[in-house]
């Protein structure tokens, strides 16, 4: 269990023993990274100085996709694993991921072309193993226009309909890392590595200070991996090892808009007007969220600013190809900026940059993993485990087993294949109806938590009372309750952004319960006045952010 309640005992735990493996970051890569390790034998620990996916791993185009545009840059190999493992990822997390079938109009003097198209998803369908019910499609324009009838019409030649997977990047990285948890890793957010620790000039491990107490502790290990995203550089500075190849960071920004002015039916991929950059626009939740940019970035990426440029430039691309809705930018309900931890090649642009992951070692021991995507986060760990399985085994004559994770279900995913996810659904949401849920909830809650969801259930049965106290609805509190005992959040944002992903997809619900939660957060924690303050203003801050308006709600815009 990932507990932000016994905190304290996960400290004892990490510093009273050495392990095997140190994986310093906590996004998808890290996670994965955690899981394929315990899985195979070996005693991990895994830290992240924020929340664990607060950095790229929960602000991406929430898709598990195949890299269809990089089959245009010929890079057949990125198309054909990436293809691959995102239907490992569905099949084994049906309640984080699920396909989306994606339109992709084609027009005079476009990007993509029919014969093109045809050809390119049909190359797709292969290189990704794109099993038979989910191959390409061809339309006409008539049966174009059927399916998204906003779509420009001036130049339209046809359609190609191919499947990607939608995914929410934060519950999905939860998920792994509490996989990992349950199979043995010990981990901790809110831990910052302020040093390293050598013997001989090797790396044994680290100096952590905890951002939540400030209390300053050490972790060893055997090996350490440095897994930090657009933080890897700063890693290498701290290890003086940064030399030969390093990272650009590019920014991505996403917009949303309520479906009662943008309602869009079906996921869109399509290129933009002035520089032809494909970016997607796709229904979720009553909302429609569009992205991304691809601009180069040098500022500090814990908190990369979206500007009005950002966001003119995807309005622009919305009432190009949706000359009907005509966006502006009062109609941005909320947004997000993250930032893809690219290896530079020189002379290239952003989106030219190739999204390969690679492994560096350091002369002290460091080993580093840059690049890479979120839907190949599988297949990345499966390789940097065997670089470290293959050192064990040289330098201590110890063997473990191979990867164990193709086939093994993310925390949530037992349910018996996606195949059987919906009837698992159904039938689990009738216990939620009996403790007090509308079944419209308690389907959400199974939809949402997967085999997780009896616990869920379990604990809003135990304290279900607490709901009039706070003022808080059942479903509300139900993800509150969970998020705290078993998802270790530890703030109101971290609630709000990562475990629930309400900051971009329901602002309302933020605003009208965030004080109830901040009160029910404090009295679990039992937060100090100062502790008070400072998480309740975080997350005034992060509301500012999301919404491009003050956190008074007086609708003075900031973009």
């Amino acid at each position: 269990m990932l507990s932000n309640l016994n905190r304290n005992e996960i400290i004892t735990e990490l510093t009273e023993k050495s392990f095997d493996i140190l994986v310093i970051g906590g996004g998808i890569t890290g996670a994965g990274i955690a899981l394929d390790a315990t899985t195979r034998g070996m005693t991990t620990a895994l830290v992240d100085m924020q929340d664990f996916a607060a950095g790229t791993s929960s602000r991406s185009t929430k898709l598990v996709h195949g890299g269809l545009r990089y089959l245009k840059q010929l890079d057949f190999k990125v198309v054909a694993e990436v293809g691959k493992e995102r239907a490992i990822v569905y099949e084994n997390g049906p309640h984080v991921t699920t396909p989306e079938w994606m339109l992709l109009p084609f027009y005079e003097g476009g990007n993509f072309g029919k014969f093109m198209t045809s050809i390119g998803l049909r190359v797709y369908d292969f290189l990704a193993g794109v099993k038979k019910s989910e191959r390409r499609v061809m339309f006409n324009v008539g049966e174009t226009l059927e399916r998204e009838p906003l779509i420009k019409k001036e130049g339209l030649k046809g359609g190609g309909y191919y499947v990607e997977y939608r995914t929410d990047d934060a519950r999905l990285t939860i998920e792994v890392l509490k996989a990992a948890v349950n199979k043995g890793t010990k981990a901790i957010n809110y831990a910052k590595v302020k040093d390293f620790l050598y013997e001989a000039g090797k790396v044994t491990g680290v100096v952590v200070e905890d951002q939540l107490t400030g209390e300053i502790y050490e972790i060893r290990a055997k090996k350490v991996i440095n897994a930090t995203g657009p933080w890897v550089d700063g890693l290498r500075e701290k290890d003086g090892s940064k030399k030969g190849k390093g990272l650009i960071l590019s920014k991505g920004v996403h917009i949303v808009i309520d479906q009662s002015r943008f309602p869009l039916k079906q996921a869109i991929y399509f290129d933009t007007k002035e520089d032809k950059r494909m970016i997607f626009a796709i229904p979720r939740n009553g909302k429609t969220y569009v992205g991304t940019t691809d601009t180069f970035y040098h500022d500090d990426p814990v908190s990369p600013e979206i500007t009005q440029e950002d966001v003119d430039y995807i309005i622009d691309a919305i009432n190009y190809m949706f000359p009907e809705v005509k966006a502006t930018r009062k109609d941005v309900e909320s947004s997000w900026a993250g930032v893809r931890p690219l290896i530079l090649e020189e002379g290239k642009d952003p989106s030219e940059i190739s999204r390969k992951d690679e492994i560096w070692e350091s002369e002290s021991g460091l080993i580093t993993i840059a690049g890479g995507k979120l839907t190949g986060y599988r297949k990345m760990a499966e390789t940097i485990v065997n670089v470290v399985a293959q050192k064990f085994q040289s330098e201590e004559g110890r063997s473990f087993k191979g990867c164990q994770t193709l086939k093994l279900p993310i925390s949530g995913g037992d349910v018996g294949g996606s195949k059987k996810f919906e009837k698992f659904v159904q039938d689990a949401a009738a216990k939620g109806v009996n403790i007090g849920l509308s079944k419209e909830e308690a389907l959400h809650l199974a939809s949402f938590y997967g085999s997780n969801v009896s616990d869920v259930f379990e604990l809003l049965h135990e304290k279900k009372n607490e709901a009039s106290k706070y003022g808080l609805p059942l479903v509300v509190l139900a993800k509150l309750i969970y998020a705290i005992e078993c998802e270790m959040a530890a703030t109101p944002v971290d609630f709000y952004f990562r475990r629930t992903g309400n900051l971009l997809f329901d602002i309302d619900s933020v605003r009208k319960w965030k004080a109830d939660v901040c009160r029910y957060m404090s009295d679990r924690f039992g937060w100090t006045d100062i502790q008070n303050k400072r998480f309740s203003a975080e997350l005034e801050v992060a509301i500012e952010a999301a919404t491009g308006h003050d956190s008074s709600n007086t609708g003075v815009s900031n973009y």
